[in-house]
């Protein structure tokens, strides 16, 4: 069983959501009023030579992000609609061999989730990461990082939610020797959108 599969069937084995993983649940997903919140400041405030920055057609500025993914996994959808409402432009791929995608990138197997975003820099955030951090990180990369990862898929996170159910979990810093280190602990579901 390859890992994507794996962690939709952990996460509806483990009741964090029913049909999270597929988009024939045939509901659309309520999201709590935090969720909906506006692009936080510091996002249009990123350094155009920092990051890939572009303005989209409301004249707000926004970040080019590639998104692999299944075709079929609904709570890597809601994440990208989460992220793409923060400030991020979004292409989402399809490739065969997601797993092989996420090992030549330096994702090893004990970090993986669902699905893998890079940027135009190359670096890569794995997971289930609120998009708040994704700025912080962009905004300042650290030495010697390749991006940042949210293991497996806590219940509660972007792209996650079930009613008012939360998990607390870290988003850890992946560093280009493969070792990580906590870059935020998330504690609460409203600190995911603060």
């Amino acid at each position: 069983m390859n890992i994507r599969r794996f962690f939709c069937a952990l996460a509806a084995i483990s009741f964090l959501s029913i049909g999270a993983c597929s988009d024939q649940s045939g509901e659309a997903a309520v999201l709590p009023e935090v969720i909906q919140a506006e692009v936080p400041s510091q996002a249009v405030q990123l350094a155009p030579d920092v990051v890939n920055v572009s303005v989209n057609a409301s004249g707000a500025t926004s970040i080019a992000m590639d998104v692999y993914k299944s075709p079929t996994c609904g709570c890597c959808g809601k994440w990208v609609s989460h992220a793409e409402q923060r400030g991020f432009s979004l292409t989402t791929h399809h490739p065969e061999d997601l797993n092989k995608l996420k090992i030549e990138h330096g994702i090893g197997p004990e970090y993986q989730s669902c699905h893998t975003s890079i940027s135009a820099e190359g670096y890569v955030f794995e997971g289930h990461i609120p998009a708040r951090y994704i700025h912080q990180f962009l905004a300042a990369p650290p030495a010697g990082a390749r991006g940042l990862v949210v293991p497996a898929m806590p219940m509660g996170s972007p792209g996650m939610e079930v009613e008012d159910r939360f998990m607390p979990y870290a988003v850890l810093l992946l560093k280009s020797d493969g070792n990580t280190e906590v870059f935020a602990e998330v504690t609460t579901a409203a600190q995911q959108y603060q």
